[in-house]
C-alpha cells in the first residue's frame, strides 16, 4: 500500500521523482523519500508526512543524477519515521531499494543476516531486501536479484539501484502491481499509470516473477529463470487531465460529479443504445453457459463488496441465479462447497476498483484452483485481477484518485445490472421486448444522476446545519440496506464521524437503545414494496428524539419534520444508485465542514495491496 516511482535517462530526475510521488500520494502518505544515483553513490532524502514535507526539505538544491527511485509510504512494519522511510540502503551503501508489499519471512531473514554481522537501521521488512541484495551482491544486480528473490516469501514490487551501475534501474514484481513506462531515451517504473501519463502512454505491466533491467536505451524483461520475456506494451488512452482536479477543490467532488459520464461511457460499452441491444461480444456468458449456471459467488472488499451485495440481489431477483456475496478476506480462508454439475455450474466473480486488491486476488486464485470459472470487474486495464481472470468486464470510470471510491462503485453496480439483465434474457426469464424496455430505463440513468448532482447545494446546506452532529445511523431494507452500508462507510472514512448502518427491521433488537435527541437517522427508502415498513421504523426513532432524513421516495405516513432528498421516476433496481450519489455528497460536505483531508483520509490508502 505504497507508491513507487523510478526513472533512468539522460536528464536529471529528482524533480520528476517528486512530481511522480505527488501523483501517487493517495497510495501512501506517512512518509516519502527519493534516492538518486551519481558517480559518488546515492543522494538520499527522506521526510515524515506528506510529499510537501519532502519537497520543502530538499529545497532548491535538488540532487543531480539521471537515475533514481522514489517512494511514498503507508506504514505496515515500523512507525512513520525517517529511519523507516524508503528508500532503504544496505549497510555498505551500494544498494538502494523501494518496496510495495509485505515480506512475510523478513524476521527469519533478518536474524540470519544479523548472525552474519549485518547491522540494521530500521524496523521495516524492506530493509531486509536491501541488506540481502548487498550481502549476496555478485557485481551484477540482475544475477543478484535472481539469487535473492526466491528467498523472499510474500508480495513485492521493487525498484532497485546499484551504485556500481548508476545508469541502470532494476525492478521486480510478485503479487504487487508495477508498471514499466517506455519513453524515448528514458524509461520509468511506477505503481500506477497516473505517475507516468505526462511522460508516456506506452506501458508494460510486469507479470509475477518478472525482473526488469532498464537503461536509457530500453527495457529488458526477464523471467525468474533469467531468460528474456516478451511483454507487449499497452497504450493508456486517458489523458493527464483526467488525473488532475480541473478546478474542483478535491478529487472526491470531481469524481462524484463525473459519475453521469462514467455511467454513460460504461453503458455505451456494453449496450447499443440506438438499437437497445446488449453487445454480445462484451458479455461473459453465452446461452448454454447461462442455462448451466447454478451458483455465482462474488468476492470483494470494502466498497466493492457493497457493490457485490447489490449484485447478488440483482442476479437473484432479475436473473433467477443463486448468488452469494463474500468478503474476499473471509472467502480465501473459509470452506467452499461447490454445487456440482460441470465447469459452467459454479462461477466466481471478483470485484475490485484497482484490480490489485490483495485479498480479492487471493480469493480469485483459490476459486480458480477449485476449478471455478473466474470473471473480474476492474476499473484498471491490465491489472492483476483482470489478467488472471478468465473473462474481464471493465468499468469505464476513468482514473479514480480520491481514496474514497465513488464512480467506481456506481459503474460496478451498473455492470451487475447489465449482467443480470443479460442472464435473465438468455435464461428465458424476460422477453426481448422486456429487455429493450429495461435497457431504455438504463439509458436514462446518466441524466437522472445529473439531476441529483444539480441538487448538491441542498446537501451542502444540510451539512452546514448539522455540522455539530457526531452520531449518524443509516437504515434501510433489502437493497436500501446495502446502500445504507455504503453510505455509512463513505461518511466515516472521510469525515471520521461515528456512522453505522442497520437493517431497519433490526432496530428494535438492540440498536434503538443508541438513539437520542443528538442522533441523525438517515433512512434509505427507494423500494416500493417496503416503503411503509421503513416509514414505520422512522416513526420509531423519531419517538426517541432522532432527527430524520429520508433519501428516497416520499409518500403517505412519512414522519413530519423530516428532511427529504427525493429519488423518484426511476426503476426500483436503479433507484439505489441515485440514493448513493446523495450519500456521497453528504459524506463529502460533512468532511468539508469538519476540515478533514478529504482525498487522503487518515490511516487509509487507495489500493490495498497487502493482506
Amino acid at each position: 500500500m505504497c507508491g513507487i516511482i523510478g526513472f533512468t535517462g539522460a536528464r536529471d530526475c529528482a524533480e520528476l521523482l517528486i512530481r511522480g510521488l505527488e501523483q501517487l500520494e493517495y497510495r501512501g502518505y506517512d512518509s516519502a523519500g527519493i534516492a538518486v544515483a551519481g558517480a559518488d553513490g546515492f543522494a538520499v532524502c527522506k521526510a515524515v508526512g506528506r510529499i510537501a514535507n519532502l519537497r520543502e526539505k530538499l529545497g532548491a538544491a535538488l540532487p543531480a543524477g539521471h537515475t533514481g527511485i522514489g517512494h511514498t509510504r503507508w506504514a505496515t512494519h515500523g512507525r512513520p519515521s525517517e529511519e523507516n522511510c524508503h528508500p532503504h540502503l544496505d549497510e555498505k551503501g551500494r544498494v538502494a531499494v523501494v518496496h510495495n508489499g509485505i515480506i512475510e519471512n523478513y524476521l527469519a531473514l533478518k536474524a540470519r543476516l544479523e548472525e552474519a554481522g549485518v547491522r540494521f537501521s530500521s524496523e521495516t521488512d524492506t530493509e531486509v531486501v536491501a541488506q540481502l541484495l548487498g550481502y549476496y551482491y555478485t557485481g551484477d544486480m540482475k544475477q543478484t536479484l535472481l539469487k535473492v528473490l526466491p528467498m523472499l516469501e510474500g508480495s513485492f514490487a521493487l525498484g532497485v539501484l546499484d551504485a556500481n551501475a548508476p545508469d541502470a534501474l532494476y525492478c521486480a514484481r510478485r503479487h504487487s502491481p508495477l508498471l514499466v513506462g517506455l519513453g524515448r531515451g528514458e524509461q520509468y517504473i511506477a505503481s500506477d499509470a497516473a505517475a507516468l501519463i505526462e511522460h508516456t502512454r506506452e506501458m508494460i505491466t510486469l507479470e509475477d516473477g518478472d525482473i526488469g533491467v532498464l537503461t536509457a536505451a530500453g527495457a529488458a524483461i526477464y523471467g525468474p529463470d533469467g531468460a528474456p520475456r516478451a511483454r507487449a506494451p499497452m497504450h493508456v488512452s486517458w489523458d493527464a487531465g483526467a488525473a488532475r482536479k480541473n478546478g474542483y477543490p478535491h478529487f472526491m467532488l470531481k469524481e462524484i460529479c463525473e459519475q453521469p459520464q462514467a455511467l454513460r461511457d460504461t453503458l455505451a460499452h456494453y449496450v447499443d443504445l440506438e438499437r437497445l441491444e446488449i453487445r454480445r461480444e462484451q458479455m461473459p456468458f453465452d446461452r448454454q453457459q447461462a442455462l448451466a449456471l447454478k451458483e455465482l459467488t462474488i468476492a470483494a472488499c470494502g466498497t466493492a463488496y457493497h457493490a457485490g451485495m447489490m449484485g447478488r440481489a440483482l442476479l437473484e431477483n432479475i436473473a433467477g441465479v443463486r448468488a452469494r456475496a463474500e468478503i474476499a478476506s473471509e472467502y480465501r480462508y473459509g470452506p467452499v462447497i461447490l454445487p456440482g454439475g460441470g465447469p459452467d455450474s459454479a462461477v466466481f466473480l471478483a470485484v475490485s476498483q484497482s484490480g490489485e486488491t490483495a485479498d480479492t486476488l487471493a480469493a480469485l486464485r483459490r476459486a480458480k484452483g477449485l476449478g471455478m470459472r473466474a470473471i473480474a470487474f476492474s476499473n484498471v486495464i491490465g491489472a492483476s485481477i483482470a489478467r488472471e481472470a478468465d473473462t474481464v468486464m471493465y468499468t469505464l470510470a476513468g482514473p479514480e484518485i480520491a481514496v474514497a471510491s465513488t464512480k467506481a462503485y456506481l459503474t460496478q453496480v451498473l455492470l451487475f445490472e447489465i449482467l443480470a439483465l443479460d442472464l435473465a434474457h438468455l435464461r428465458g426469464r424476460i422477453t426481448g421486448e422486456a429487455l429493450k424496455q429495461r435497457l431504455a430505463q438504463l439509458a436514462a440513468l446518466p441524466g437522472q444522476a445529473q439531476a441529483v448532482l444539480n441538487r448538491k447545494e441542498m446537501v451542502l446546506n444540510f451539512a452546514k446545519r448539522n455540522r455539530a452532529c457526531r452520531d449518524v445511523f443509516f437504515i434501510g431494507r433489502l437493497t436500501d440496506y446495502t446502500t445504507s452500508l455504503e453510505a455509512a462507510l463513505k461518511l466515516k472514512e472521510v469525515s471520521y464521524l461515528h456512522s453505522e448502518a442497520y437493517a431497519a427491521g433490526e432496530l428494535k433488537h438492540g440498536t434503538i437503545a443508541l438513539i437520542d435527541e443528538e442522533t441523525l437517522v438517515a433512512a434509505i427508502a427507494t423500494q416500493p414494496e417496503i416503503l411503509q415498513k421503513t416509514y414505520a421504523n422512522m416513526q420509531e426513532v423519531k419517538a426517541r428524539g432522532a432527527y430524520l432524513l429520508l433519501i428516497g421516495t416520499p409518500g403517505a405516513n412519512l414522519p413530519e419534520d423530516c428532511e427529504v432528498w427525493p429519488v423518484e421516476g426511476v426503476h426500483p433496481t436503479l433507484a439505489p444508485l441515485l440514493a448513493t450519489i446523495y450519500a456521497q455528497l453528504l459524506a463529502y460536505y460533512t468532511a468539508l465542514m469538519h476540515g478533514c483531508d478529504i482525498d487522503k483520509p487518515r490511516n487509509l490508502a487507495k489500493s490495498v495491496t497487502v493482506e
